[in-house]
């Protein structure tokens, strides 16, 4: 197995940060480092998915705090409540879409506000953003 040197743990990092309310370009590393083959590509695939899985679970539980202080019912327009309302129905699947830009971040937070199930929403989060790794991971091959 490789070392683990400070490319992989940059990778975690950037995956981590990706994940969180703080912008990031995880794919872009990713890319690169598939792309110089110093690596095992399923290592960097598991990686990049254990950190943004890491840092989507961290915006949930920033959710599941907000919910505490600030319930639903008080704070949201029409609109947001009607997205609320869609992360509701379909439960835990919708973390499954953390991985799209812009709003995935906000489904994170939601699950967490709406406090879906942890386990669930872990496993839907993991696996959604596996598939986006692995997705990208091909075309830099």
């Amino acid at each position: 197995m490789e070392e683990l040197s400070a490319g992989i743990w940059g990778l975690f990092i950037s995956s981590f940060i990706s994940s969180t309310i703080a912008p990031g370009g995880s794919e872009a590393v990713l890319a690169y480092m598939v792309s110089e083959k110093h690596y095992k590509v399923l290592l960097l695939i598991l990686v990049a998915t254990v950190g943004n899985t890491l840092g989507a679970l961290t915006t949930w539980g920033l959710g599941s705090l907000a919910a505490k202080k600030y319930p639903v019912e008080g704070m949201l327009t029409e609109k947001k409540r009607k997205s609320l309302e869609l992360v509701k129905k379909w439960g835990g699947w919708a973390m499954f879409f953390s991985w799209l830009p812009i709003i995935g971040d906000g489904l994170c937070f939601a699950g967490g506000w709406l406090r879906l199930s942890l386990f669930f929403s872990g496993i839907a989060i993991f696996i959604g953003k596996a598939v986006r790794y692995c997705l990208v991971a091909y075309v830099f091959l």
